[in-house]
């Protein structure tokens, strides 16, 4: 797409809104194509403006319009036209609303112009995006809604959180291992038998848990008296 993507500002606030434009001007592929500051000002633009703004900028607290009304007569109306909420609301009702009306971001004054520009420039690359297919398979409706960013973030999750040298998916067997275990818990012996691993490194996974308050130590000594870490976990010593 060569040309610019279209942005219509409604705000009450003609600072707000000069700073906001002096901001987009400064983007590629972005121009303003008009400020309005009235509910029956921007119906009135979009009703004499063509072609049509690809993107709104829409603030909640408009003069003349209560609530959503001017948001579900542009909804309604331009259907064609992405919204997005540039609001100090940030009541739960409102922003479910807005989201069941289909908007395309919600932002909460004051305005972060850093998460701003990553918004539009999301826009600009799904509209780029949209722009060059015809069809789409199931993947890359996956990548479009969000589900394969979601199912990335869900098996990462155990990386992004978990210090060094502690696997996600290792620490879920070991945890697997001692949920049967009863209240006399088990040693580190016990459980890298279990798990086929070394000893040492059943043991910095058992230490791991503990230091997180899953589990609880207790010491015991063994047949020749020396003494052993037993691991319990929390639910089976409330048990």
């Amino acid at each position: 797409m060569t040309e610019d993507f279209r942005v219509l500002i409604v705000e009450d606030d003609f600072r707000i809104a000069d700073i906001t434009s002096e901001f987009i001007s400064k983007l590629d592929d972005f121009s303003i194509v008009g400020l309005t500051k009235s509910g029956e000002e921007t119906l009135e633009f979009l009703k004499k403006n063509t072609p049509l703004p690809h993107i709104i900028l829409l603030d909640v607290y408009i003069p003349d319009v209560k609530g959503l009304d001017l948001f579900w007569s542009i909804r309604k109306t331009y259907h064609q036209i992405d919204i997005i909420m540039v609001t100090a609301t940030k009541e739960v009702t409102m922003i479910e609303d807005t989201l069941r009306g289909g908007i395309f971001d919600y932002i909460v004054k004051p305005v972060d112009f850093s998460r701003l520009k990553a918004t539009l420039d999301r826009f600009k690359e799904r509209r780029t995006f949209l722009d060059s297919k015809s069809t789409m398979d199931q993947k890359e409706i996956d990548m479009l809604t969000g589900v394969q960013e979601s199912m990335r973030y869900e098996n990462a999750s155990h990386a992004k959180i978990l210090p060094k040298g502690i696997d996600g998916m290792t620490l879920d067997k070991i945890r697997e291992i001692l949920q049967p275990l009863n209240r006399e818990g088990v040693t580190a012996v016990e459980v890298s038998k279990k798990l086929g691993a070394s000893r040492s490194t059943v043991r910095r996974y058992l230490e791991y848990m503990t230091s997180i308050n899953e589990l609880k130590v207790k010491q015991s000594y063994g047949e020749v008296g020396r003494p052993e870490r037993r691991y319990i976990c929390e639910q089976n010593e409330q048990n």
